[in-house]
């Protein structure tokens, strides 16, 4: 399987599945991107990562989370686990992984990142099951009320 370059030149196509993903990856990157400076130029928040950084409890005066906060730590958090896997997935490719295993991985991974801001960091109270304790003010860790049943 070749495809030919410039004047004729046979390329292989060597990573095929890592770059079907590529475009995926990197069009929902620019957009945790594009959230984290839209929430900057509204605010004019330029440096850091919350509005108002005297807060420890990273919370705005109405009781709500940061949203820079959690958009920052949403890209972040992007960047920091899907280049690995990117990487891990072009070694098994390269050194013939099946095909199949990997885009069901790719794809559960895609789907499973975007949960997990959308539905996890961004969603409502931003405390899920997997988040059932918090740091208070003083830097106790406290049972968050109501995050977990049983």
């Amino acid at each position: 399987m070749t495809s030919t370059l410039g004047i004729g030149v046979p390329v292989p196509k060597m990573l095929p599945i890592t770059g079907t993903w590529t475009l995926p990856f990197a069009a929902y990157l620019v957009y945790l991107s594009n959230r984290v400076v839209y929430r900057r130029v509204k605010k004019e928040k330029y440096v850091g990562d919350r509005y108002d950084s005297d807060d420890p409890a990273s919370q705005t005066s109405n009781g709500n989370p940061d949203p820079l906060l959690l958009d920052s730590r949403a890209h972040t958090n992007f960047l920091e686990s899907v280049p690995l896997a990117f990487t891990l997935t072009a070694i098994a490719e390269l050194n013939g992984a099946n095909r199949k295993v990997l885009n069901y991985a790719m794809a559960t991974l895609f789907v499973l990142r975007i949960m997990h801001v959308e539905l996890g960091l961004k969603g409502k109270d931003t405390v899920g099951f997997g988040r059932p304790y918090v740091s208070g003010p003083s830097g106790i860790t406290q049972r968050k009320s109501g995050s977990c049943k049983g």
